[in-house]
């Protein structure tokens, strides 16, 4: 009788030489998993699915309340800010994507690839489920340049979460300094263009400080 390493699924797995541009090593779950392939990117559908309804529920407006949806909205300190497809924050959640990645190859080896995508999806969601909270969005209002933020509409949500899928697949395929690359240069650019970032969203989420508001402010 075959043995688990010697059974048709190791060696399909095996032969395919999946390989996720940190490390080609194959486990025994990943092997395992590929007998359900299917089932942890539908979980991750499911969870983008049912974190819009629930911001729905929430009170969160589906599309813009102007009326029409934009693939890119530049403009800041107004009313239509997080309401459309993409924005100045969208390169955050895409930095979000390698950074799960990274997360996941780190501490979550021995869980398949997909696996640690649905489970990257399940952060994703739970934060902008979170963030849109009445709580987190007035502390925005409070401590951050953002005083006009009023949330964000379902499906400026769902881009974003859409945003960290691409970060997490292009991590999976590229090295990790070009993976670094990326993410440095998303800081960079926003902190020019607009005085902010992933890495300055944190701290002013976290540890408030009146002197990097007030830069961000222009003064």
């Amino acid at each position: 009788m075959a043995t688990f390493w010697t059974s048709p699924v190791i060696r399909f797995h095996a032969a395919l030489n999946v390989r996720d541009g940190w490390t080609g090593r194959i486990t025994r779950v990943q092997a395992l998993a590929m007998s359900h392939p299917r089932a942890p990117f539908l979980a991750a559908f499911l969870l983008i699915v049912l974190s819009g309804l629930v911001l729905y529920l929430m009170g969160r407006q589906i599309l813009c309340p102007c009326g029409y949806v934009l693939p890119w909205y530049g403009a800041l300190g107004t009313a239509e800010g997080n309401m459309h497809l993409t924005d100045w924050y969208t390169p955050s959640h895409v930095i979000h994507g390698f950074a799960f990645f990274g997360v996941g190859w780190l501490v979550l080896r021995r869980l398949s690839l997909g696996w640690r995508f649905a489970l990257a999806t399940l952060a994703e969601v739970s934060w902008e489920i979170l963030e849109n909270t009445p709580a987190v969005i007035q502390h925005y209002r409070d401590t951050t340049v953002s005083v006009d933020y009023m949330g964000d509409s379902v499906v400026n949500s769902t881009a974003d979460v859409i945003a960290m899928w691409l970060g997490f697949l292009l991590a999976r395929r590229l090295p990790i300094w070009a993976s670094v690359a990326i993410c440095l240069g998303f800081e960079v650019w926003t902190t020019l263009a607009i005085r902010d970032g992933l890495a300055l969203n944190i701290l002013m989420l976290l540890a408030p400080s009146e002197t990097v508001l007030n830069w961000q402010s222009g003064g």
